[in-house]
């Protein structure tokens, strides 16, 4: 039988996980009406929440657990940043990261007294801490461009990011550090990203930079920690300063041997200190492709065993844990993957535990197989629409 670890929860609601396999007997100390056997991987029961400020209809949530691994996913925010709170709290997270505008224009109208307040009174009735999230910037923003011109129109987007976390209240700002675009050396667009981000601090209040590890591939800055080192080594305030590590740009975590190498040397050469949260995803390609291909909990080149470890290590608690995996426009694979990444981080090692792992991979697989094939379907459908609009134009045409 499968061994839980002794619970260090508080109030934790427990997990509804349903399969062929016996799971994990749940922590004994809060949830010892839980047998032995009834660990699977169903939704996590739901409760109904109450109107909130802006009244809107009441919707249904499923139960957070409570457990210092704050596991959440990159959730939307169509509509206004406030809907990012809720979509949080419909896939069960306990973090979460959003996009503050959007991520591929330049400019975006600025957040309305309205979106601040609804973001803020959101963030209370769903219980969320601001510490647990992590927004992500733009995709447009290379601080490490030679070209001084570029650069500012990127710092300028940068701080705007910045400027719109301090609005609403928030502590943590991920962000990918840049490229020399061929025209540097990284020794110099490293100085250069090091400034803008002097410059950014001098211009907020609070609010810390988190820099992104990254692939790798052609000019890329942050594939290696000792670049990550040189960024932070160049910034005035060290306390608000940070790295978030991806799983995915970091594919040596494919066993606890690996990964227990990579912590070790990401403490020796950045600092575990600095270590302010992490984006959870598999790899569609293997170790040394330098390629950021995602794929779903389980079914990449890393497997579940790696994640099993992140989510157990004392090292990791308490900090945004944050899923970027593809959801085929189905956020219930966000549900399943944070319900099994929860139920990961209680099982203890022992001789079941690989069975219970393939048991959960499993069920991961059916339902992504599901949702692919939803979508393929529809987008099938979508097509001949257009096909036989395309030909009845077509035939209109000829006929006149």
């Amino acid at each position: 039988m499968v061994k839980t670890r002794q619970s260090t929860r508080t109030a934790a609601t427990p997990v509804n996980l349903t399969s062929s396999h016996s799971h994990s007997k749940r922590r004994q100390s809060d949830q010892s009406d839980v047998s032995e056997n009834e660990i699977a991987t169903k939704a996590p029961a739901r409760k109904k929440r109450k109107k909130i400020e802006d009244g809107l209809s009441t919707e249904i949530f499923p139960v957070r657990v409570s457990s210092p691994w704050k596991i959440g996913a990159h959730v939307s925010a169509a509509g206004g940043v406030e809907n990012a709170v809720r979509n949080a709290a419909k896939v069960g997270a306990n973090a979460f990261a959003l996009f503050v505008k959007s991520q591929r224009k330049w400019t975006s109208p600025p957040l309305s007294a309205e979106n601040i307040k609804a973001f803020k009174g959101r963030m209370q009735e769903f219980g969320y801490s601001s510490k647990h999230v992590l927004p992500h910037g733009s995709y447009l923003i290379n601080l490490g461009n030679p070209d001084e011109e570029k650069r500012q129109k990127s710092f300028g987007c940068f701080l705007d990011d910045l400027q719109r976390c301090e609005q609403l209240g928030l502590e943590l700002y991920n962000f990918h550090p840049g490229s020399t675009v061929g025209q540097a050396t990284k020794e110099e667009s490293i100085a250069l990203i090091s400034e803008c981000i002097n410059n950014a601090h001098n211009a907020t209040e609070h609010i810390a930079i988190v820099i992104e590890n990254m692939a790798g591939s052609g000019n890329v800055i942050g594939s290696q920690f000792s670049e990550l080192r040189g960024i932070i080594d160049q910034v005035d305030d060290k306390t608000r300063v940070g790295v978030c590590l991806d799983t995915l740009q970091r594919v040596s975590f494919t066993d606890i041997k690996c990964l227990n190498h990579a912590v070790s040397e990401f403490d020796s050469e950045v600092g575990l200190s600095y270590l302010k949260g992490m984006h959870l995803n598999d790899s569609k390609t293997a170790l040394g492709s330098r390629k950021d291909r995602h794929e779903n909990i389980g079914l990449g080149q890393l497997g579940i065993s790696v994640f099993r470890h992140i989510v157990s290590d004392p090292r990791t608690q308490n900090i945004p844990l944050i899923l970027e995996t593809p959801t085929f426009e189905a956020t219930e694979i966000w549900t399943k993957e944070i319900s099994i990444l929860n139920c990961l981080s209680e099982l203890v090692d022992d001789s079941d535990v690989p069975e219970t792992e393939l048991s959960l991979v499993n069920e991961i697989t059916s339902l992504v197989q599901s949702r692919a094939t939803s979508k393929v379907g529809k987008a099938s459908k979508t097509r001949a629409r257009k096909r036989d609009v395309t030909e009845e134009h077509e035939h209109e045409s000829d006929c006149a």
